[in-house]
């Protein structure tokens, strides 16, 4: 099952990521906590990563009174996260749990929607810091883990205006053509050498904040919620997607033009 369109209807198996270690960024709020809730929902202990520990402490709370394996909490802040911090993540969780079976590189940054001419350097740094270069450094530090996994599974999110530039998107668009890049350049390099699978995803118009951000007039309730795109994030991130690698899903993709 690789065709997009067939995995947008993906029904998991109730225990398709049981004794499975899943470390999920941005976990506090949209995407991320979907994501986390349904990787628990599915046996999964998930490690929930995000700045904002209240908010990971309400998600570490529903996954509990869901009966779901108890998570952890590690909070960092990518904006400020330093090489180090990155190297100490890996020691407390291999202390912890020995090894890693999944990633899900979800917490952007959205930034300005403003020409090039007037983008401020500051939110640009800013942007490519917690978009690529924190997902970067995570990844790397994070590898030896992933590697005394069976099957481990990387997931970095896209997005369409890293597919092709679009203007106003300054840094984010920038950021998420990097972050394509970089999925396949892992892809690539962990091909053959490695049971580690690699692929993005592009969630589209999803109701999350980053998208009221964006488009402040748009009316939310036509939006898709973040669960409802679960399925594609379960498939991915479970044992089904073996051997499936270095490749782009849409969550949404626009149907096939009738003939």
């Amino acid at each position: 099952m690789t065709d997009t369109q067939d995995l947008l209807n993906y029904r998991a198996d109730s225990q398709l990521l049981k004794d499975r270690v899943i470390a999920v960024t941005g976990a506090s709020d949209g995407i991320g906590r979907a994501a986390s809730m349904a990787y628990a929902a599915h046996g999964a202990t998930v490690v929930l990563l995000s700045r904002t520990i209240p908010k990971l402490e309400t998600v570490y709370d529903e996954i509990e009174a869901a009966g779901g394996p108890q998570p952890a909490i590690y909070p960092i802040n990518f904006e400020g996260a330093v090489e180090k911090d990155y190297e100490d993540m890996h020691q407390t969780l291999e202390q912890e749990f020995g090894r890693l079976d999944g990633l899900l590189h979800n917490a952007s940054e959205l930034g300005q929607r403003t020409s090039i001419q007037h983008y401020a350097a500051d939110v640009w740094q800013r942007v490519l810091q917690v978009n690529v270069t924190a997902p970067f450094l995570m990844t790397r530090a994070l590898l030896p883990l992933m590697e005394k996994s069976d099957h481990a599974s990387l997931i970095f999110t896209g997005s369409s205006v890293g597919l092709q530039g679009r203007a106003f998107w300054g840094a984010y668009s920038v950021s998420k053509a990097a972050t394509e890049n970089l999925m396949q350049i892992l892809a690539q390099e962990l091909d053959g050498t490695t049971s580690i699978r690699v692929n993005s995803i592009n969630p589209g118009a999803t109701r999350t904040k980053m998208r009221a951000g964006a488009y402040p007039a748009e009316d939310p309730a036509t939006l898709k919620t973040p669960a409802e795109l679960m399925g594609l994030y379960l498939y991915l991130m479970g044992p089904d997607s073996k051997g499936i690698s270095g490749r782009q899903f849409d969550a949404q993709p626009k149907p096939a033009p009738a003939n």
